[in-house]
């Protein structure tokens, strides 16, 4: 059985539509999945890049693209009411729901009451009144103690500097193995993995990295 860690932020549209499309896409597969949310912006920053709500026509097409992956998955999707919005809270929420023996991995009924939260109703994902109706229905998952917030703060940090260690650079991103598979339209690619198809051990993927850079734009 291969282990798949996820790595996802609730701010993502395509993380929520992976997350929801993960059980069909894989399905007659063996694998275990531990959800691993970090801050997106952090991997963002890291890599120098803006995120696709913050360029103007590409945030218009981003929503009308995820809208069509919604209505063509069968997946329900209504837009929040304002995007971006600051994930902090949904993220440290989820964290202080992690189990114990797992820091840093809450469990999938956690993150798909989060997701559902932002990208089912249409309402506003940062609503304070909201953020306390989803709060107090997962208070049976979550860890106590004065000392639990800084402990989740320190956690989504670790968990976003782990996930750069590692080589991730945006969400949704699957890691298997030493091998990371990036977006919802890598999911079959993912899949083919698990099945153990041959081609993941040929030529194309170990040479892909081997491809000289001919100009950088960072440079000039």
């Amino acid at each position: 059985m291969k282990h798949i860690t996820f790595y996802l932020d609730f701010i993502s549209p395509y993380a929520y539509l992976a997350f929801e499309q993960l059980p069909d896409a894989l399905a007659g597969t063996s694998y275990s999945v531990g959800y691993k949310p970090v801050l997106f912006a952090g991997l963002l920053k890291h890599h120098g890049q803006l995120g696709p709500a913050e360029i103007a026509p590409k945030r218009d097409w981003t929503y009308r693209q995820v809208l069509w992956l919604a209505h063509t998955l069968g997946i329900p999707l209504q837009m929040p009411a304002s995007h971006p919005f600051n994930p902090l809270p949904l993220l440290r929420l989820s964290l202080a729901c992690s189990p114990e023996a797992e820091p840093g991995q809450p469990s999938r009924y956690v993150c798909e009451s989060i997701f559902r939260h932002v990208w089912r109703g249409g309402a506003d994902a940062a609503d304070v009144s909201r953020l306390a109706a989803l709060a107090q229905a997962l208070v049976p998952q979550q860890q106590q103690g004065r000392e639990r917030d800084d402990q989740v703060k320190a956690q989504l940090k670790k968990n976003t500097e782990d996930a750069i260690a590692k080589g991730v650079f945006g969400v949704p991103m699957f890691a298997v193995d030493d091998k990371l598979f990036w977006g919802l339209d890598a999911l079959p690619m993912l899949r083919g993995y698990l099945l153990g198809e041959p081609w993941f051990e040929g030529e194309d993927w170990k040479n892909a990295c081997q491809v000289a850079v001919g100009v950088s734009r960072r440079s000039e």
